[in-house]
């Protein structure tokens, strides 16, 4: 079965909830999910967010709007062409420590084990990895990995960043990968035990 390149879901579905369906595809794939939703609150956004969406668009929206961050997602995830030199700068692959990005195939690895991680947390965790050290604000991560800033609360970031830790068993409080400097933002550390 052909997988899709980007899942866009209504959160009213008959018959089986939008957050149980968000839950499943999550479950079993990284493909990047943009949630359609009437409910504007915070709470709401950050609740499809920590549930695995990608993105959101609230009802009533824009047709061109819609696109635009389908589009986005998809520039996130595609892969540049290998060049007759190698790979790209931004492709080569990235170790820190325990850590390893392989930018091309978009996978990760913590001590040799698969991790699995959303769009979102990848493009985070490979937009900080690329520049180990450099502490990265919210909106400067946002700027980065999402590209429309205005449409997206810069503390959508913290709920990716938790679980990005989660996944490379990070402990917030003794940090092996990702540290967060108070007031400033989210770094990955230059090198770790």
């Amino acid at each position: 079965m052909a997988r899709p390149d980007v899942v866009v879901m209504d959160l009213m579905l008959p018959g089986l909830s939008g957050q149980a369906l968000l839950k499943h595809i999550r479950d079993s794939a990284s493909t990047p999910v943009v949630v359609l939703t009437a409910r504007d609150s915070d709470i709401d956004k950050v609740q499809l967010l920590e549930g695995g969406a990608d993105d959101y668009v609230t009802k009533p929206f824009s047709p061109p709007e819609l696109i635009a961050r389908i589009r986005a997602l998809l520039r996130r995830m595609s892969t540049h062409e290998v060049t007759a030199g190698g790979l790209p700068d931004d492709e080569r692959m990235i170790h820190i420590g325990g850590l390893s990005i392989s930018p091309a195939e978009r996978e990760v690895t913590v001590d040799g084990s698969p991790v699995d991680l959303t769009t979102r947390e990848f493009d985070l965790l490979i937009a900080m990895a690329r520049r180990p050290g450099v502490v990265f604000g919210r909106e400067q991560l946002l700027a980065s990995v999402v590209g429309l800033t205005e449409y997206v609360d810069p503390r959508g970031v913290d709920v990716h960043v938790r679980h990005l830790r989660a996944k490379l068993g990070d402990d917030a409080h003794r940090p092996r990968f990702v540290e967060t400097v108070r007031g400033a933002g989210y770094r990955i550390k230059k090198s770790t035990q």
